[in-house]
């Protein structure tokens, strides 16, 4: 089932309490001694008016319980909606517990809200009636859908301007990406430094199922997720045969059930060392290690991707690859806003970096 939340990123929204006002904006004007233009200027800040004036709009305006002009009328003369569409891979609920996808949409929603835009956030996959019919006037495309082709075709059909966010690269949409490819190798040969040889990979969703299940030798070839595939491919760069799990979804609660079918075996079969495709992963992976009684990193080394801050997550510093997420959700609402203006848009590209945490040391005479 779709899902479509619509959120006011406007600086100068503000809640509508009561009953819907029965004022005009001429009735402002009058009150307020202006000019119906004046007092419109005060409203859309498209105009040159004093602070005092402005004041003195916004004064008659609260008396008079008016909160501002019809946007239907305003999206009827332009054309537009006003509103941007952001198109969430995965449910809300578990695209609300990343804090990267949070991120993201912090720096999308900094850059709408200032030209006072709207998002329009919708989780579906292709042919869901939501992606075909959602009234925006763009569409960025956020957690690396499997299904981003297809939608693409779709917002193609509607002649919407389209930015992905780490995704496949299409003709006509403005790629904003993360170097994951280069960073997951990096991570890896990190790994491989510190001396492991017996190295397992906990991935995110390769494809659209949706299943805890074991990483198969062919799930590189059919990967259809851009991040997964990409990071994927970074960790058989300097580890070819890995194995391990492909999770359900980017959580905690997936890392915890991989790893103890990674860990919980014998001694001589046991990985040294897991690599986690997102830190949400990775502080599952830890909370299964301890569960199992083993120490984090003297008996298993375990790192991360994101650099994310994890609530209730204080006893460790994981070794990750720190990517900037707001950083890249400002970058995609800018294009956002040049491609509505009529203006070329470039690609961006962003890198990673790695932190060395505590979570990570080189295999203990034990542990191999």
């Amino acid at each position: 089932m779709s899902t479509t939340t619509l959120w006011d990123v406007s600086a100068n929204n503000q809640p509508h309490r009561g009953h819907p006002a029965r004022s005009t904006l001429a009735d402002v004007a009058r009150l307020a001694g202006v000019s119906g233009s004046t007092a419109s200027i005060a409203f859309s800040g498209d105009g040159s008016i004093s602070a005092a004036t402005r004041e003195k709009v916004l004064k008659a305006a609260a008396e008079l319980n008016y909160y501002g002009p019809d946007p239907r009328a305003k999206s009827l003369r332009q054309g537009r909606s006003g509103i941007v569409g952001v198109v969430l891979e995965d449910r809300i609920i578990h695209s609300f517990r990343d804090p990267m996808t949070i991120a993201a949409l912090d720096g999308i929603s900094q850059e709408i809200g200032e030209g006072g835009g709207m998002l329009l956030l919708t989780a579906t996959g292709v042919g869901e009636p939501s992606i075909q019919t959602a009234v925006f006037d763009a569409a960025i495309f956020l957690g690396c859908s499997p299904h981003l082709a297809g939608s693409i075709t779709v917002m193609r059909q509607r002649n919407v301007p389209m930015v992905a966010i780490e995704g496949q690269h299409f003709d006509g949409v403005v790629a904003v990406d993360l170097d994951n490819r280069k960073a997951a190798a990096v991570m890896a040969q990190h790994v491989y430094d510190l001396g492991h040889r017996l190295v397992a990979t906990v991935t995110l969703p390769l494809d659209a199922r949706r299943e805890l299940r074991a990483l198969t030798p062919a799930d590189l070839e059919t990967a259809t997720t851009a991040v997964s595939r990409d990071r994927l491919e970074g960790a058989r760069a300097v580890y070819p045969s890995v194995t391990g799990f492909v999770t359900s979804t980017s959580s905690s609660d997936d890392g915890f059930a991989a790893a103890l079918l990674l860990l919980d075996v014998a001694p001589d079969a046991r990985p040294t060392a897991i690599i986690a495709q997102s830190d949400l992963i990775a502080v599952g992976v830890i909370r299964a290690a301890e569960a199992l009684g083993l120490l984090v990193p003297h008996d298993v080394t375990v790192v991360g991707f994101d650099g994310a801050r994890i609530e209730g997550f204080t006893h460790h510093d994981l070794t990750t690859m720190v990517q900037p997420a707001t950083e890249k959700g400002r970058a995609a609402g800018r294009a956002v806003t040049e491609l509505l203006a009529g203006e070329a848009s470039p690609d961006v590209a962003f890198t990673c970096r790695l932190h060395v945490g505590d979570t990570a040391a080189p295999p203990t005479a034990v542990a191999r």
